[in-house]
């Protein structure tokens, strides 16, 4: 199956910096856009989400600035599940320009089902765990996600 592009966008002009470069605070915005289009494909659109009451929260998101991407460049979001369970879904995106074969950015996100009367955790609807597991067999030939698992730090000072 061919990758699944959840988001395409142009850079815009508010979104970079003084060295014509985009924001890092934008590939963020431009991850989150395509969450947002995630969860139409997994039964939590916005219609979904005001009957059901339930939504998606961020638990933790890592960004990787991988190459400068710079005002008016064409992007577009490839999104991988890593994997889910009742609760949790474990996301991978990475952000492309055409003619250019690596990654520009990585993320990998940890996200929570919830019930937004708690709010509180709750598990993903039949459907919505049925759907995510779809995505998960039509992405099994995949390479793996090169960015996942990176820990921060710098050597132990002695």
């Amino acid at each position: 199956m061919p990758a699944l592009i959840t988001y395409r966008t142009p850079v815009q002009q508010d979104w970079v910096d003084y060295n014509g470069h985009l924001r890092d605070a934008f590939y963020l915005l431009i991850f989150s856009y395509a969450t947002d289009a995630l969860m139409e494909r997994i039964g939590l659109d916005a219609d979904s989400r005001g009957q059901s009451g339930n939504s998606l929260f961020t638990l933790e998101a890592h960004i990787n600035y991988l190459h400068e991407v710079k005002l008016g460049t064409e992007v577009w979001v490839q999104t991988q599940i890593i994997g889910f369970d009742k609760k949790r879904l474990h996301l991978y995106h990475t952000l492309h320009r055409a003619g250019f074969h690596e990654a520009l950015s990585a993320s990998e996100q940890m996200l929570l089902h919830v019930d937004l009367a708690g709010p509180k955790s709750a598990p993903f609807s039949e459907r919505s765990a049925a759907l995510l597991q779809g995505l998960v067999d039509e992405q099994r030939d995949q390479a793996p996600a090169e960015f996942v698992g990176r820990v921060i730090g710098l050597p132990a000072r002695t």
